[in-house]
C-alpha cells in the first residue's frame, strides 16, 4: 500500500435512500464531519462526501451518496445504484409514511442494484418526542429483509457511527472473500460494479461527480 496520507486499502461505494426528511443529509454530515445542522437545503439530486476509517485493521475509505428522496428525483438516482456496494435504507421514527415506503425503496434496489449489495436498515430521528414507529417495529422489518437494524440520532449522535461502520465492515469482508476467491481462481482481483477498480494502492479509476448545494 502507498504511505500517502490519502491511501487506503478499500474503497465502499455506499448509498444513503429513503423518502425526503428523514435526515439522510444529517446522517452524512453527522458522520464525515461530526456536525448537525437543521439549516441545510434540501438535497437536489445527488451530493457525495468521504471518509476514511480503519475496519479490522484496514483502511476503508467509504464514498457516501446522499441520494434525493424526492419522487420527482427518483429517474436521477436510479442510474447511481450501479455500482454501490453498500445501502442503508432510512426512514424518520416520526414519520409512519417514510417507514412504509422503505418497501419500495427495497423493490427499486432489487431493480437497480447488485443482487449481493449490502444492506442496512437505519430508523433516524430517534430523539423526536412524536415517535410513530416503535423500535420492534424496525427490528422486525429489518429482520424479514435479513439485515441489520439501528435506530440512530444525528443530533444526539447516537448509533451514527456505528451503522457507517457496520456496513463498511460488511462491504470489506465480502470484498476480502471476493477477492479470495478470484485469487484461489487464477483471478486478479475484485472489481466493483461501474468500473470501480478496487485495490490495495487507494486508486480508483471511477470519475468524481460534482456536488449540488446541500
Amino acid at each position: 500500500m502507498s504511505k500517502g496520507s490519502n491511501a487506503y486499502d478499500f474503497l465502499a461505494k455506499v448509498l444513503i435512500i429513503g423518502d425526503s426528511g428523514v435526515g439522510k443529509t444529517c446522517l452524512l454530515l453527522r458522520f464525515c464531519e461530526n456536525n448537525f445542522t437543521t439549516s441545510h437545503l434540501a438535497t437536489i439530486g445527488i451530493d457525495f462526501k468521504m471518509k476514511t476509517i480503519e475496519v479490522d485493521g484496514k483502511k476503508v475509505k467509504v464514498q457516501i451518496w446522499d441520494t434525493a428522496g424526492q419522487e420527482r428525483f427518483k429517474t436521477i438516482t436510479q442510474t447511481y445504484y450501479k455500482g454501490a456496494m453498500g445501502i442503508i435504507l432510512s426512514y424518520a421514527v416520526n414519520d409512519r409514511e417514510s417507514f412504509q415506503n422503505i418497501e419500495n425503496w427495497m423493490k427499486q434496489i432489487r431493480q437497480h442494484a447488485s443482487d449481493d449489495v449490502c444492506k442496512i436498515l437505519v430508523g433516524n430521528k430517534s430523539d423526536m418526542p412524536d415517535r410513530v414507529v416503535d423500535t420492534e417495529e424496525g427490528r422486525r422489518l429489518a429482520d424479514s429483509y435479513g439485515i441489520k437494524f439501528f435506530e440512530t440520532s444525528a443530533k444526539e449522535d447516537l448509533n451514527v457511527n456505528d451503522a457507517f461502520h457496520t456496513i463498511a465492515r460488511e462491504i470489506k469482508e465480502k470484498i476480502v472473500s471476493r477477492e479470495s476467491d478470484k485469487a484461489t481462481a487464477g483471478g486478479s482481483g475484485f472489481t466493483g460494479g461501474a468500473g470501480t477498480k478496487l485495490d490495495s494502492k487507494g486508486k480508483t479509476d471511477g470519475k468524481k461527480a460534482g456536488c449540488c448545494p446541500n
